[in-house]
């Protein structure tokens, strides 16, 4: 192999991992029996507070990604030898993976934060039933928790059943299946 080839092996590698992390969304990526998770790849917990190690994944596959492309680019073009073309293709690596790594630590991260038991809480949580709950059945119900649309399994706490577009509360909720009652009925309750 020559060096050449060495450097648009590790751009091609670097690029493929770049693409799958990407289309993984940055989380779980499954690829037949073998599992990848990178959610919580680079990150040391210490007390209440995140910080991002500068060594991870993300930045492990931009710096071969960078690495590879610069020293692809200088050995066929530059005319350089060869300790030069390694020695600037390593610091081009690690310029891609600092810019990444200052992207993910000044952008992304800040934004980051854990969810707390009262913003994950589907008790109480006002809905409405967009798949008809039967008779002593389940149905599915539609409802908004932190700006993002949500769907449960729901079952109707007293064992009637409720049309679609019906309002509900959920009563309880238990082995993933919303216990509701219907909102006329929870309103007439507190009168």
């Amino acid at each position: 192999m020559t060096w050449e080839g060495f450097y648009l092996f590790c751009f091609a590698l670097g690029l493929c991992l770049s693409a799958m992390a990407f289309v993984g969304g940055f989380s779980h990526f499954h690829i037949g029996h073998m599992h990848l998770h990178a959610g919580h790849a680079g990150h040391a917990h210490s007390g209440n507070t995140n910080t991002m190690s500068p060594i991870n994944g993300f930045t492990l596959v931009i710096f071969l990604c960078w690495f590879g492309g610069a020293g692809y680019l200088l050995e066929r073009y530059g005319g350089l030898i060869v300790p030069v073309v390694l020695l600037l293709s390593t610091i081009a690596g690690i310029g891609g993976a600092s810019a990444l790594f200052w992207f993910m630590a000044r952008v992304l991260a800040p934004h980051e934060h854990a969810m707390t038991v009262e913003e994950t809480a589907t008790i109480g949580m006002i809905g409405r039933v967009s798949g008809v709950i039967r008779d002593h059945g389940t149905g599915e119900i539609l409802f908004s928790q932190n700006g993002s649309r949500r769907f449960a399994v729901a079952r109707s706490e007293n064992g009637l059943p409720i049309g679609r577009d019906v309002e509900v509360v959920v009563m309880r909720y238990e082995q993933g299946i919303a216990w509701v009652r219907r909102w006329d009925e929870v309103v007439g309750d507190l009168k």
